[in-house]
């Protein structure tokens, strides 16, 4: 990690720069509120520390301790922020993300869409594509489930969160969505993180149900060395012994990712419980720990749901969790913001 003097030129950190990718490194520049950093990524045998601190510009050179670099609060100490369609992620605000678990027709859409506005949600989550266990459930619907995503979008204002499965798939759910999720089995699915990491597009990275904080941060930086710096950990449960619960909530993970990065880190109630009756207790214990966001399902008829119908919660439901999170998030010093935009 390159750091520069307070006083260095735009013509000096381009020099600086320069003489990096000049030796087949790639670098990344942070601008801090008080450094700016050069973050050096590939074989650093090709440079050596010493010529580094003579460039013009220069303050001194420091080797990042941990394996993850571009993720690390070495590299970045500063909080990451970013604008997803209006919404601001990784401040002192709580997002909340919600919707149901498959896109199953443009009615169950649209109706929860207009729940999770009025509830106060920020974004709407909903698969068009889904991984399933088994070959023979429903896999969702496709291109039309993203159309009808971006029509809600239309209507409400809400930022589209949804799940991309494979690479090839990557052009055409960033044509229609405005974050891109890699689900929990996908974590370590290196080409897929390339592929997202060279897009625009804001990235929801779940933990995969058995990896590590540091497997988890891992994965990240494959994303952040592709250029794309606008990523979101999400905490999901992890698989254990227990047997009372779908997944097990993994609350220490919170303040250990928000201790170790400045990527926002988020959390999904409703996967790591599995059963409805225990998703807002965990909401209100995420943003205790210092989440940035909540991800929740929720579907107007979960007796209907194709899937994941356990752990939906009803329009009412989740209403009432919003409540109970705006005063955990007032009790730490926090804010749930309110929407902005007119429904159109």
């Amino acid at each position: 990690m390159i750091v520069m003097r307070t006083n260095a030129t735009e013509e000096e950190i381009a020099g600086a720069i320069s003489y990096v990718e000049n030796r087949g490194l790639r670098a990344h520049l942070s601008r801090g509120a008080e450094r700016t950093v050069i973050g050096i990524v590939g074989d650093i045998r090709r440079v050596q520390k010493e010529a580094i601190e003579t460039l013009p510009g220069v303050d001194h050179v420091v080797r990042i301790s941990r394996p993850y670099k571009l993720a690390s609060r070495e590299f970045q100490p500063d909080n990451t922020e970013f604008n997803i369609n209006g919404v601001r992620v990784g401040s002192n605000q709580i997002l909340i993300i919600a919707g149901p678990c498959s896109v199953e027709s443009r009615e169950q859409l649209l109706e929860t869409a207009h729940a999770v506005r009025e509830a106060g949600g920020h974004a709407l989550r909903g698969g068009a594509f889904k991984p399933r266990t088994s070959p023979y459930a429903f896999q969702g619907m496709g291109e039309a489930g993203l159309e009808i995503l971006a029509e809600a979008r239309q209507i409400t204002g809400l930022p589209i969160v949804t799940e991309v499965m494979a690479p090839e798939q990557v052009p055409l759910v960033a044509k229609h969505a405005d974050v891109l999720q890699i689900g929990a089995r996908n974590m370590q699915n290196y080409n897929l993180l390339h592929a997202v990491g060279q897009t625009e597009r804001a990235v929801l990275l779940k933990r995969g149900m058995s990896a590590t904080a540091e497997e988890l941060l891992m994965a990240s930086e494959y994303v952040l060395s592709n250029g794309n710096r606008r990523v979101i950990l999400c905490e999901r449960g992890i698989r254990t012994f227990e047997t009372a619960t779908r997944n097990t909530t993994d609350i220490n993970a919170v303040p250990v990712l928000k201790s170790q990065t400045h990527l926002p880190v988020f959390l999904d109630p409703s996967h790591s419980t599995g059963k409805t009756e225990y998703v807002t207790a965990i909401a209100r214990a995420a943003v205790a720990a210092g989440a940035d966001g909540l991800i929740v399902e929720i579907h107007p008829h979960p007796e209907d749901a194709v899937s994941d119908g356990a752990q939906s919660m009803r329009p009412e439901q989740f209403a009432d969790m919003v409540r109970q999170v705006k005063a955990i998030a007032e009790a730490i010093g926090r804010t749930v913001p309110e929407h902005k935009r007119e429904i159109a």
